[in-house]
């Protein structure tokens, strides 16, 4: 926010943070006996993808680099699951996350091209 650096430029950290305000606005409608459960995963899990991008990008070796962006990766994966999860469990149906689906391949796949970069 105040650095400016390279990185906030960057398409794969337009798409996390994308990614992360959505699952913020989808994470909303759950029930609020889930609040600290399933809800606060969720949130934990996408603003991490945001940050490990982040952090990832200050790294100056390759595999360090890559490392963090396997973790963000990771929580992507993460995310996707726990949504399949809410869906069964009718908190939220599979129409009503058209958006964070969007913005949910999208920074999977910027990620693992980051990843499989040589």
């Amino acid at each position: 926010m105040f650095l400016q650096l390279a990185h906030t430029k960057t398409d794969v950290f337009a798409a996390s943070k994308s990614f992360t305000l959505e699952c913020y606005k989808v994470t909303r409608s759950f029930p609020p006996d889930e609040r600290f459960a399933m809800t606060q995963q969720i949130r934990r899990a996408a603003l991490s993808v945001h940050l490990n991008i982040a952090e990832g990008c200050s790294r100056k070796s390759e595999a360090e680099r890559k490392r963090y962006f396997e973790i963000a990766r990771g929580s992507v994966i993460e995310i996707d699951t726990a949504l399949d999860i809410a869906i069964e469990l009718e908190y939220i149906s599979a129409e009503n996350l058209s958006i964070l689906g969007t913005h949910l391949l999208s920074t999977f796949k910027q990620l693992s091209a980051m990843i499989h970069q040589r």
